[in-house]
């Protein structure tokens, strides 16, 4: 079964405010076994508190963030393989992971494969040293050029990468996360486990509209905005097919993540989705 994780983006503001290795003692409270490290200032006491954290707690680091120019997420491949690599070593992460490509990218076939390619000797170089570099897709990534998605695009113009799945990005992207999982079956080796909800009209609003006190234009783009990220079995995804599904695809991390809490303290978000994940044997 894969290990169950949390995407410590989620509490980005607490590891600023007390450090990784206070955070990684709360994850570890909350009986989550690894983390991924993302929208983090990759220090090296950042570094230090990862492995102080696994010897201590058995939190393991799932994955760590990468981009390929410097000005990005995590480590700069550019100008930082080395340190990532060492990062990797030291922390005993077997995954670095691109969380979206640049905008520009996904204007155009040709500028995906450019993109793709500048990747590719990177995900090679990478695989050489037993580190497996991944990409996280979004919405856009169910982008199709000449028939063709994004998604495979980058598998054809760099093989080497492989995926890290957000199903939820997948779901709201227009197709069905599981008919994902088994069109690339044995490249999804990190999932994100995210829910999807729609929020309710809100009352006032209605009764502006029908007061006539907005235009309906503004009443309708409330209601095409009503998707939500949502803990983990309160939307709508199916878990109790999809992991499984997602495990037979090769996934050997699944890890929480909810972009945003609407308010709620993200720990009790995050316990929430732990315990239903615990209520269908995970």
């Amino acid at each position: 079964m894969p290990v169950l994780g949390l995407q410590l983006m989620m509490l980005k503001e607490q590891i600023n405010e007390k450090g990784m290795y206070e955070v990684l003692r709360q994850v570890r409270e909350l009986d989550i076994d690894a983390v991924e490290v993302s929208q983090v200032e990759m220090t090296d006491e950042l570094i230090d508190d990862l492995v102080r954290g696994k010897a201590d707690f058995g939190v393991e680091t799932a994955a760590m963030s990468v981009s390929i120019a410097p000005g990005g997420n995590g480590f700069a491949l550019e100008t930082e393989f080395d340190r990532a690599v060492e990062a990797c070593r030291r922390t005993g992460s077997r995954f670095l992971r691109i969380g979206m490509m640049p905008h520009l990218a996904m204007t155009s076939k040709e500028a995906c494969e450019e993109w793709a390619a500048s990747v590719e000797p990177y995900a090679a170089r990478l695989a050489e040293q037993g580190i497996t570099l991944c990409y996280h897709n979004h919405h856009v990534d169910l982008i199709q050029f000449d028939g063709e998605r994004i998604f495979d695009i980058v598998r054809r113009v760099a093989p080497s990468l492989l995926f890290e799945v957000d199903l939820h990005w997948v779901q709201r992207g227009g197709m069905a996360p599981l008919d994902m999982l088994e069109a690339y079956s044995g490249v999804c080796k990190l999932i994100h486990v995210k829910d999807f909800r729609i929020a309710p009209v809100s009352l006032e609003t209605y009764r502006k509209a029908e007061a006539k006190e907005i235009a309906w234009a503004e009443f309708q783009a409330e209601f095409l905005s009503l998707t939500q990220f949502a803990e983990v079995g309160q939307g709508n995804m199916n878990w109790p097919a999809l992991l499984p599904a997602a495990e037979k695809a090769g996934a050997e991390y699944f890890l929480i993540e909810q972009d945003d809490t609407y308010g709620r303290d993200p720990i009790d978000c995050i316990r929430d989705s732990r315990e239903y994940l615990r209520s269908i044997g995970y």
